[in-house]
């Protein structure tokens, strides 16, 4: 559109604007965190229904000004629908205007024109753009021939600080004032102390470092506040207690603050749309109807759960590994081992595994609690107690698991590399290894929770309740901390496995080389190395993404939050869902064992229907049935893992 169109669109409605920011009532609502009154009707209504498409209040409040700017859109939209446009476009009011400059009524435009000062203008001009142009300093005095000025673009003019003692002192009228892309440092009370008319005030991609409490003092009609994209390191709780009734809109996007507090938006009871740099800031405001980024890959502005697929998801990941952990359970208990002790280390690794179930459930459960209102909780739930405690409960489950499965490996290790070593840990050390390894993993996830001075509220960084990602709020102890645990003792576990079984696997080559059945040798050299390679990258698929995740926040690359929900609801219980098939259900001993049991239960029901059925007292043997269970081929010749059927 031409920028003669704009300027008079912008002329035409401001009026308009102007009424419909005075005209918005000031309801002192009594209604709930997390719902909105219906305009001047006394009824409240949850966020999630306001700008659905669908009018949910009886004066259809809820669908009014949904766009982000305040309604500038139906406004523009309402006016290009005028039927009965002013004729002339091209007319100007102004005696004084640059040539190089476009004026249309008393707007002026003075983009790219390679300006170095603020050019003479009539006394009338109400709208004055000075857009791209090399303006770096302002004289005290420089605006004192322009009283009836209510709007000023200066964006992008390297503009590095605004006049004093006063920048509205001779613009009493001043109501827009975009400031955007320039390089101010300062920014205070003095500046804008006789600003009281300003409505929208935009200085997104300065340079200011600090906002005293008293900024916005004497701001009293401002509605729009863009402090995006600056260095400010922290805000005074109090910095916008004065727009209390006033602000609609508050852009601090690009900002961190390392400080924040719900009271710092709670009091600005009209405010309809904030933008912070990170989902987690939006649970500070629940009030507000309209906050981004509404989501983090992991929760949502409405959901604890962002999308159908993590929902459906996570209750299928609890299903599977407490049904799986369960069942080799049960399975181990009741079916004879031919090893009491490794049956013992599977099953407590089964019951480690367990957990990471119980965690996923929880999480599914608290999902439905806050369905269509989590921005309204989502504070008090990751500061809550069980929010804390099932991240308590996912931490120990990783942590033993990683730790047994360190174990078992070792364990391995030494029975196939130094078969004829009497290296093989006994009842009672074996008892003392899985009571240490518990009681380690206890420590590893309660340490967090004994000082929340040092460590912060370690498990409640996120939605689900697991320390994931450092961010820059986080707590350096806490940050050291989980650092410590992923990339130094799970990564030293993972390597330890990847050393041994690739050691393992070269000992049984080695060792099968010197067999006289190539094909025997060549299938049980496959078998394990199928074996072996699937524990391996079991292993690699679960822990590799998650160092990957770590050293990137580490190293401060925004990671997208789809990556974040995947590793936490699918990669990280994906170990404690495979971990009974690889180590169980797949085994040889345990399928032999299994169809051992129903052969025999088969013979024992196929004797009852016998005896039911017998009419005489002589009982006939048919001796040409089959025996129930053979074993393969290969299985029968004594081989190194033929000592130890756990290992084949």
């Amino acid at each position: 559109m031409d920028a003669a169109v704009i300027i008079f669109l912008i002329h035409l409605t401001h009026t308009e604007i102007r009424a419909l920011l005075a005209s918005r009532v000031e309801v002192e609502s009594g209604c709930p965190l997390g719902q909105f009154p219906c305009g001047n009707v006394s009824e409240c209504l949850p966020q999630a229904l306001q700008c659905n498409g669908h009018k949910d209040c009886p004066n259809g409040a809820d669908e009014r000004r949904c766009g982000d700017n305040i309604g500038w859109a139906d406004l523009f939209g309402r006016t290009l629908q005028n039927p009965n446009p002013v004729d002339s476009l091209d007319e100007c009011f102004l005696q004084e205007y640059p040539e190089n400059c476009d004026c249309i009524l008393t707007d002026v435009e003075c983009v790219e024109v390679n300006l170095q000062d603020v050019p003479p203008l009539s006394p009338n001009v109400t709208w004055l753009s000075l857009r791209s142009n090399e303006i770096r300093v302002l004289s005290d005095f420089v605006f004192s021939e322009y009283p009836a000025l209510e709007r000023l673009s200066m964006v992008d003019t390297s503009l590095q600080q605004l006049p004093h003692p006063s920048f509205c002192q001779h613009m009493p009228a001043l109501d827009w004032l975009d400031l955007e892309g320039n390089l101010i440092q300062t920014l205070n009370y003095s500046i804008l102390k006789t600003c009281s008319k300003l409505e929208v005030l935009l200085l997104m991609d300065n340079r200011i470092r600090r906002v005293p409490e008293n900024t916005f003092q004497s701001l009293w009609k401002l509605a729009e506040l863009n402090l995006s994209s600056n260095r400010i390191r922290e805000l005074p709780k109090n910095t916008f207690k004065s727009l209390s009734k006033s602000l609609l809109k508050l852009a601090l996007e690009g900002i961190e603050i390392s400080d924040i507090q719900t009271k710092m938006f709670l009091p600005m009871k009209n405010l309809s749309h904030i933008y912070f740099k990170t989902f987690q800031y939006c649970s500070y405001a629940p009030h507000v109807r309209s906050c981004k980024p509404n989501t983090d890959g992991i929760s949502s502005f409405e959901d604890l759960l962002a999308n159908v697929v993590l929902r459906v998801s996570v209750w299928v990941m609890a299903f599977i590994t407490c049904f799986g952990n369960l069942l080799v359970i049960g399975m181990r208990s009741l079916i004879r081992a031919e090893n009491n002790l490794h049956a013992a280390c599977i099953k407590v690794l089964c019951c480690a595994d367990c957990l990471m179930g119980v965690y996923l459930f929880f999480i599914g459960v608290f999902d439905v609690k806050f369905r269509g209102q989590y921005n309204r909780n989502a504070l008090l739930w990751m500061e809550s107690v069980e929010c804390r405690t099932i991240g308590f409960l996912a931490m120990l489950s990783s942590e033993v698991s990683v730790l047994l499965l360190t174990y078992l490996t070792l364990e391995k290790f030494l029975v196939i590399v130094f078969p004829f070593s009497n290296l093989r840990p006994g009842k009672l050390q074996t008892g003392v290894v899985l009571a240490s390894i518990w009681l380690l993993g206890f420590i590893i996830a309660a340490v967090p929770l004994m000082n929340e001075d040092v460590f912060g509220n370690y498990y409640g960084r996120n939605g689900v309740c697991f320390p994931l990602h450092s961010d820059r709020q986080e707590k350096p102890t806490a940050k050291g901390y989980s650092t410590g645990i992923f990339l130094g003792l799970n990564l030293v576990a993972f390597l330890v496995i990847l050393f041994s079984y690739s050691s393992m696997f070269y000992s049984i080559y080695k060792t099968g080389i010197n067999a006289t059945d190539l094909r025997s040798r060549l299938h049980r050299d496959v078998a394990v190395a199928n074996r072996f390679f699937f524990i391996v990258f079991s292993d690699a698929l679960c822990w590799i993404p998650i160092f990957l995740v770590k050293v990137l926040s580490l190293l401060k690359v925004e990671i997208p939050g789809t990556i974040s929900s995947w590793v936490v609801i699918f990669i990280l219980p994906i170990n404690s869902a495979l971990n009974p098939i690889l180590y169980t259900l797949t085994t040889s001993f345990f399928r032999e064992q299994v169809e051992v049991s129903l052969c025999r239960w088969q013979r024992r029901h196929t004797l009852k229907k016998d005896r039911k059925s017998l009419t005489s007292s002589t009982i006939f043997m048919d001796t040409s049935r089959p025996p129930c269970y053979q074993p393969p081929a290969y299985l029968q010749p004594l081989s190194l893992t033929g000592a130890d059927p756990r290992y084949a």
